[in-house]
């Protein structure tokens, strides 16, 4: 079954925590607290998020973390990323491979086909969307996400 880390889920839930409260600083321990998370898990989020330049840290007696853009400037290939690196369905769909039989395997074309089609979808999604729940079950299943794949 393919599907993010749990690090990756929880970084956005606390970046929608940011992003529902544009300008706010607000302590890991606030962001644990409202996203009902643990304080290290958030911390231990919040390096790589800064890292990636979603989260912005404030040092200081109000000190904290506000997200660095808008959001919906932030995407979910970027959070995707900022935990995980590089999107790579499998060994050989990255550019830069290591797979030893990827120059003969048939598959690798269609890998990366399947890879640029999920990373389409994943930059085609914006943290401010996140925000927004469905209104219904069926509302979820119906969502439109534009995708393009480009063929040679």
């Amino acid at each position: 079954m393919l599907r993010v880390t749990k690090l990756t889920d929880y970084a956005t839930v606390v970046l929608t925590v940011l992003a529902a409260r544009p300008g706010d600083v607000l302590s890991a321990a606030d962001l644990a607290e409202i996203a009902g998370l643990e304080t290290p898990t958030v911390s231990k989020l919040l390096k790589p998020l800064a890292q990636a330049g979603l989260v912005a840290s404030l040092r200081g007696a109000h000190g904290g973390y506000r997200l660095s853009r808008d959001a919906t400037d932030i995407t979910l290939i970027e959070i995707v990323e900022a935990m995980e690196g590089p999107l790579a369905m499998t060994e050989c769909s990255q550019h830069d491979s290591q797979c030893g039989i990827a120059e003969q395997c048939g598959a690798r074309a269609n890998w990366r086909l399947i890879n640029d089609v999920v990373g389409e979808a994943l930059r085609g999604v914006t943290l401010a969307q996140m925000l927004k729940p469905p209104s219904s079950p069926d509302d979820a299943k119906r969502r439109p996400i534009a995708v393009h794949v480009a063929t040679s």
